[in-house]
């Protein structure tokens, strides 16, 4: 699809991910990565006696999980796109915990795609992670992204 043809699908819903699960081996390479072992995320015996009743990903696990559900997701693809880059995000919201061993996906919605320069396309997306079983959402946010194409 072109940059042209995708925007003007602004305003609708452009994709839904696979599901993916989020196991307690993933929380624990998370918390190695980023040096984040706060006993909720990864201490199964503490986080029982928790108001959560187990282990919680991490907030920004379940963030940074937007690549993969995005290149795990129907979403329409730019036609040739030589690099995209993260660009930032805005109105960034934990909703509800992601308890470990549920399963999560995005859903992306359309917010605005402009051409910054010849080449150079910006998407902005709503993008909502949902929790398998949950009535609320794990994280809203608007995310931003670059294609050069």
């Amino acid at each position: 699809m072109s940059p042209q043809e995708l925007a003007a699908k602004v305003g609708e819903n452009i994709g839904t991910s696979e599901w993916v699960e989020m196991t307690q081996d993933k929380v624990n390479m998370f918390a190695d990565a980023t040096g984040d072992h706060q006993f909720i995320h990864i201490d199964e015996e503490k986080a029982k006696l928790t108001p959560f009743g187990g282990t919680i990903v991490h907030g920004f696990m379940t963030l940074s999980m937007i690549p993969y559900l995005s290149a795990n997701s129907d979403m329409p693809r730019i036609d040739n796109v030589k690099m995209g880059v993260n660009y930032g995000g805005n109105k960034t919201r934990f909703i509800a915990p992601v308890r470990v061993g549920k399963r999560i996906r995005g859903h992306w919605k359309l917010v605005e795609m402009i051409e910054k320069r010849p080449g150079q396309w910006q998407q902005t997306a709503e993008i909502t992670i949902e929790i398998e079983g949950e009535d609320k959402p794990a994280l809203m946010c608007e995310w931003i992204t670059q294609f050069f194409v």
